[in-house]
């Protein structure tokens, strides 16, 4: 006997609708995870604590300090000269030879010219002695200020930046002097020359112009070398023709061209770090002027720029880490990269120049405070292009997003990048 299985109404209507409400939820379900807000990726920085220094770079060349360019006092025919650049002379060697122009073919002017050429000497020569004497007195006197707060230093009884800046005033005052000393040698040789030079236009009744005396020889006045050779062969001259030019290339000094605006934040006696000049040291420096007169300089991209020299001197004693390590290495006209420091601090507080950005007219920052970017105002102080000094608004180990990009808001849910 069969029988016949009835189905109750509405049974498959029910379990339709559960099928539909499932996928609804899942399909929901599934649009609402799509539409959380995942995390940004950031990169991250830190606030330090530590020292701090702003300074301004720019290029440089190292140049012998005093050079000697040898010029001919009277008109002749130079014989050949035999020294090639880099040669090494003595104080006194013969540097060249002139055969004067017979002494009755020169007419007086010439005379005349020579003879003021000796006053002119000798005037200069006066000129640089009272110049050394007044350099003498002020390095004496800075001498002793130096020796007594070396002492204080020592003690702590003056601080260091204090200590620094009479220290750097004395070394100022010490090169000054010496290149007064080296004013009145090179005086001095321009007379011994003018004077030669002269006596050549009254030589001696039994001697005759053509007599192997007769020749006028030049010396060198400093020991060193030679830097640059002008006439190489033989030739008729001219009173003040460049023959060639001496130094010591031992005694070098720094010559850095920065622009008008930032030379008037550069002193004498401020810290020079010479980067770039070829060893695997940094080397360290002094400003010793800063030149009253600007000149026009045009720039890679040809836009004129008003410029200064700054002239600076290799640290001493405990400044210089290691003098033997450039002494033979640099040499006269050799490029380098200086940065000049205006500002420094032992102790401040720092934020990545990269976290800054402008609201308003203020400074502000994104702070990370767990998961989350925070919008912070802050006030800074001296930026030397890769970190800020932080006067307020930030705390030393707190965390801030590096380069922080429209995606970024007071608010949103950010990820460190790992």
């Amino acid at each position: 006997m069969k029988t016949k299985q009835t189905t109750k109404p509405g049974h498959g209507t029910l379990a339709r609708a559960v099928k539909w409400l499932v996928g609804l939820a899942v399909i929901a379900g599934l649009l609402a995870l799509a539409f959380i807000p995942k995390p940004v990726e950031v990169d991250t920085g830190t606030i330090d604590q530590g020292p701090m220094v702003l300074t301004i770079d720019d290029d440089g060349e190292s140049r012998v300090r005093e050079r000697y360019t040898i010029s001919s006092p009277l008109a002749g025919q130079i014989l050949r000269i035999g020294l090639d650049p880099g040669d090494a002379v003595k104080q006194g060697d013969v540097l060249a030879v002139i055969t004067p122009q017979t002494p009755h073919l020169l007419d007086p002017r010439a005379r005349a010219q020579a003879q003021a050429r000796v006053d002119a000497a000798s005037a200069s020569v006066s000129n640089a002695k009272t110049q050394l004497q007044a350099r003498q007195v002020q390095a004496d006197q800075l001498e002793k200020s130096y020796q007594r707060n070396q002492i204080l230093h020592r003690n702590g009884n003056v601080a260091d930046a204090t200590f620094e800046q009479i220290e750097a005033a004395y070394l100022a005052a010490k090169h000054a002097r010496n290149a007064a000393a080296s004013a009145v040698s090179i005086a001095r040789f321009d007379l011994q020359q003018a004077q030669a030079a002269l006596r050549h236009f009254n030589p001696p009744e039994n001697e005759g112009a053509h007599h192997p005396d007769a020749n006028f020889t030049i010396h060198s006045p400093i020991d060193g070398q030679v830097l640059r050779v002008y006439e190489k062969s033989s030739r008729n001259i001219q009173p003040g023709t460049r023959l060639l030019e001496v130094g010591d290339p031992n005694d070098l000094e720094l010559r850095i061209d920065v622009l008008s605006q930032d030379a008037v934040r550069i002193k004498p006696g401020q810290k020079v770090i010479i980067r770039h000049w070829g060893g695997d040291t940094t080397l360290h420096g002094r400003v010793r002027l800063v030149e009253p007169s600007a000149y026009t300089k045009v720039s890679a991209l040809g836009v004129d720029e008003q410029r200064v020299d700054v002239i600076a001197d290799f640290a001493e004693g405990s400044e210089a880490e290691n003098p033997a390590a450039f002494r033979g290495l640099l040499g006269d006209g050799y490029r380098i990269e200086a940065g000049i420091v205006v500002w420094e601090s032992s102790d401040s507080l720092q934020v990545p120049a990269g976290s800054l950005f402008r609201k308003g007219q203020d400074w502000a920052v994104y702070k990370i405070d767990g998961d989350r970017a925070r919008l912070s105002i802050i006030k800074i102080g001296h930026n030397n292009g890769e970190f800020a000094e932080v006067l307020s608004g930030l705390d030393s180990g707190e965390q801030v997003i590096l380069h922080p990009g429209d995606r970024i808001d007071d608010g949103t849910l950010i990820r460190p990048r790992s």
